[in-house]
């Protein structure tokens, strides 16, 4: 049973989740052959103040991009 799990920055819409899980789902299954009903996908989300990369939040990388 594959249990795939992804880290997604908080802000995506419902509809760009499901279809990220869409995706992920098809792929296992089509790669190792999996069955469909054994796959599991799982999302956790963070905030952008709760990740850091190279010393600086994802919130202040965001801010200094323009976002």
């Amino acid at each position: 049973m594959p249990l795939i799990q992804v880290n997604l920055a908080a802000g995506r819409t419902d509809a760009q989740k499901r279809a990220l899980l869409s995706a992920i789902t098809d792929a296992v299954h089509s790669s190792i052959g999996a069955p469909l009903e054994s796959i599991r996908v799982w999302l956790a989300e963070f905030e952008a103040t709760e990740y850091m990369q190279a010393g600086e939040l994802l919130a202040d990388r965001r801010r200094a991009a323009g976002g």
